[in-house]
């Protein structure tokens, strides 16, 4: 059944909208389970003239850490954008993202941090895709964001001198914190990552509205108006810190009419205009800068 998740993290009961017929099997193999939409009509990129596959990268607690990784045939050295995934995981819509990336000269790995638990893209049961979101900590992430940087340094076809991240959803707010921890990024696109704890929530801190002080690198911020789970006043109290901190470089696009997941083509909460809109500006962003 398809549930659109209008939250990036936690959802509250009304926000579960399940189709009125069964499925009778996901339209789109690979693609998250509990999301996909029966009138999605995802973009499918090929791998032709790529190089793809799943690597598996030594984490710092020992962890056999797997990671997909799209990018251009030939020796490089190719620029590199690590990919932060959504709720989901690393699903096909992730690795699109990943290949899409790799057809504009760009080196893509999405580290897969939920794993560790279990996969949550083949689940269609949404409390237990939360838990195992909510088990993946902030060491434990930062620790394979780590560990990815280490393992593209080794690799002869990926610039260790021009890194980039980008992320959607839960990957958006993974985006801020990793640009504020590593000097190894030289810029950063958030796709509607939590900037700000709602109703008072103590969990999932640093928070990027704390962390703006901090940024190594621009961020690109993109965002929509009609986010319920990110609304207006915690975007402009992060354009506030932004700005506070002289981060120029940094901005934040809010898209009118557009709500959560508003780039996330299999499910229904896609929405085209902002979707291109916001690719555009992700690959000037990274051209500038990377």
């Amino acid at each position: 059944m398809s549930v659109n998740l209008i939250r990036p993290e936690g959802p509250r009961p009304d926000d579960f909208k399940v189709s009125r017929r069964l499925l009778g099997g996901l339209l789109f193999a690979g693609y998250a389970t509990a999301a996909v939409s029966q009138s999605a009509e995802p973009v499918v990129t090929d791998d032709a003239g790529l190089v793809t596959g799943t690597v598996t990268l030594p984490a710092p607690d020992g962890f056999d850490l797997p990671a997909y990784v799209a990018r251009p045939e030939g020796e490089g050295p190719f620029p590199v954008v690590v990919v932060a995934s959504e709720i989901f995981g690393v699903h096909a819509y992730i690795q699109d993202v990943c290949r899409r990336l790799a057809r504009e000269g760009y080196a893509a790995v999405a580290p897969a941090f939920f794993v560790r638990v279990e996969d949550p893209a083949p689940l269609s049961d949404m409390a237990r895709v939360f838990e195992i979101v909510g088990a993946a900590g902030y060491e434990q992430v930062m620790g394979d964001v780590s560990a990815t940087l280490q393992w593209l340094g080794g690799q002869i076809w990926a610039d260790s001198e021009r890194v980039g991240i980008t992320g959607f959803c839960w990957g958006g707010k993974v985006v801020w914190q990793a640009v504020a921890r590593f000097a190894a990024f030289d810029a950063g696109v958030a796709w509607y990552g939590r900037l700000a704890p709602e109703d008072g929530a103590t969990g999932g801190a640093p928070w990027p509205v704390d962390l703006a002080g901090d940024l190594k690198a621009p961020v690109l911020g993109l965002y929509g108006e009609d986010d319920r789970g990110i609304p207006v006043p915690s975007v402009e109290a992060m354009r506030e810190a932004l700005a506070r901190e002289s981060q120029t470089a940094s901005e934040i696009v809010l898209y009118a009419g557009a709500g959560h997941a508003f780039h996330a083509d299999y499910r229904p909460s896609y929405q085209a205009e902002a979707a291109t809109d916001g690719w555009s500006r992700l690959l000037a962003h990274f051209q500038t800068h990377l």
